[in-house]
């Protein structure tokens, strides 16, 4: 049976753990299944043995959610229309005491490097989220990983290039996204054309994920055009009992649909320069559950 001592030692280690395995599978339940039996694995474990209860735990954690990964990518190859990461309230309390720290911490969970995340191996991921994410020594992901050193710069040469080549460069102040987000919210509410295309990128694009569960696009759209009336379309199909929450998702504000008080949509932004670069709209209620409870 599980000490107190046990019990505060995983505690202290928990977000660690989720930031890990949330980052790993991109989806909240499957990451609070993994530091579940990450929890079951440290609680019958002979931890006399343990020297370093964190590095114990990270490595535990990392393997259940490559395992996890496996599995997952495989029921994602039948996925209905496009994938996003489930929406994850973040709060990094004494994860990351300094603002560099939470800077890093923010982008490794953005949406669009997530997506990004997705096209990676299992190992690759691994190795780009604690080394990347949470600066692990080569070292010790090599043992995490139980491969050698040099095996695991080469896994983490390959990660960092794949994401530098693909993940969108964004860097935007957060009372300016926030800012941006209100405006959204007026123009779309409103099904005002030039307020939205006001506060689009000419390139913009639109992202959905409904998992083929409600109603959304199932291919991205493009151009600032077809975004704004896109939204101003879906603004006169308006949801029942509307209200609107401001929150931090993903490591910055984002922007949750309420009917009742049941959750209906995320919407989550990349900003560059002003203008919104892309729309990103979760749509599918399983990656809404979670939510019901903020």
């Amino acid at each position: 049976m599980a000490t107190d001592i046990a019990i505060d030692d995983f505690e202290e280690h928990r977000p660690v753990l989720m930031g890990v395995a949330y980052r790993m599978l991109g989806r909240v339940a499957d990451a609070e299944d993994v530091v579940q039996e990450a929890w079951l694995r440290w609680s019958g474990a002979d931890r006399a043995e343990v020297r370093q209860p964190r590095a114990y735990l990270v490595r535990v954690t990392t393997r259940l959610a490559i395992d996890r990964l496996r599995q997952v990518q495989s029921r994602n190859e039948a996925y209905v229309g496009q994938w996003l990461p489930e929406p994850y309230v973040t709060d990094f309390g004494d994860t990351a005491p300094d603002t560099a720290e939470r800077a890093v911490l923010a982008d490794s969970v953005s949406v669009a490097v997530l997506v990004v995340l997705e096209s990676l191996s299992p190992l690759e991921r691994a190795v780009f989220v604690l080394r990347e994410a949470f600066g692990f020594p080569y070292a010790d992901i090599a043992v995490v990983l139980d491969r050698g050193e040099p095996a695991v710069r080469q896994l983490a040469g390959r990660a960092r290039k794949h994401v530098d080549e693909r993940r969108p460069r964004y860097e935007v102040d957060p009372a300016e996204r926030r800012a941006l987000t209100e405006r959204f919210l007026a123009a779309a509410a409103e099904g005002d054309l030039q307020g939205l295309l006001s506060l689009l990128a000419p390139d913009a694009r639109l992202v959905a994920d409904s998992g083929g569960l409600s109603q959304a696009p199932l291919r991205v759209i493009e151009s600032a055009d077809k975004v704004a009336r896109f939204l101003q379309g879906a603004a006169r199909k308006s949801i029942a009992d509307p209200s609107f929450r401001f929150l931090e998702l993903n490591g910055g504000i984002a922007l949750l649909a309420l009917s009742g008080d049941r959750p209906d949509s995320v919407f989550q932004f990349d900003v560059a320069d002003g203008r919104i670069q892309c729309v990103y709209i979760m749509r599918n209620p399983e990656k809404l559950v979670s939510l019901a409870k903020e």
